[in-house]
């Protein structure tokens, strides 16, 4: 992706979470030298901040996703079985983009529309050795109550309705009807080593740098701090 175009998805995506009345951290409008010039340790650490990706396939209107994450954290904290062993993030997936067939190590997470379209999620159960089993039915918790699909499935969750996800679960998902702004509440996030994808692809976009960087993804923090 090139750097100007992440920076109107930034300026997009920005104007969408607000039109639903959602307010940001004041972190996340910090420039490059705001951050530069702050004690962002923690920040970068825990992995919160922007994060734009179109999964290294260069075709973000179709596989992409727009997240921010305002709190995370650490892996001791999940080893210790106390402190702050919860994430929450703030996503948009947009119409008919799709978020590729994934599931996680760890991480179990509540997946909420928080308003917009139609999203759409497609599941399956993890097979014995890790895989996607095309014939069992997934059972998944849709606000307290459960639900049973067959295997490739369709959840739709209309505005102010979730569901929860654990990590033999295998899901992928999209908006329909429109942008749906999404609310993520999991336990403890690490995006660089919790993702196993059906497709070899990447979890993070490569940055062409065609203009300076409106605000820092933080995929860029290795970088740029």
């Amino acid at each position: 992706m090139k750097r100007s175009q992440v920076n109107e998805i930034l300026r997009e995506g920005d104007a969408f979470i607000r039109s639903f009345g959602y307010v940001m951290p004041p972190f996340a409008y910090w420039s490059v030298e705001d951050m530069q010039a702050r004690d962002t340790s923690e920040i970068a650490k825990r992995g919160m901040g922007w994060d734009i990706t179109d999964y290294g396939q260069g075709k973000f209107d179709e596989l992409g996703l727009f997240l921010f994450t305002t709190r995370n954290g650490l892996a001791e904290d999940l080893d210790k079985g106390r402190g702050m062993v919860y994430a929450e993030k703030i996503m948009i997936s947009r119409d008919r983009q799709i978020s590729p067939m994934h599931r996680h190590l760890i991480k179990s997470e509540d997946i909420i529309n928080r308003g917009g379209g139609t999203l759409v999620l497609e599941l399956f159960a993890r097979d014995g050795e890790g895989g996607i089993d095309r014939d069992a039915q997934v059972r998944v918790p849709v606000d307290g109550q459960w639900k049973t699909l067959d295997a490739g499935g369709h959840l739709k969750l209309a505005p102010g309705e979730s569901v929860t996800l654990h990590p033999d679960t295998w899901h992928a998902f999209w908006g329909e009807g429109g942008d749906v702004l999404i609310g993520e509440v999991s336990t403890v996030n690490d995006d660089n080593t919790d993702n196993i994808f059906e497709a070899p692809i990447g979890r993070f976009a490569t940055i062409e740098e065609d203009v300076d960087p409106q605000h820092l993804l933080v995929s860029d923090y290795a970088t740029y701090l």
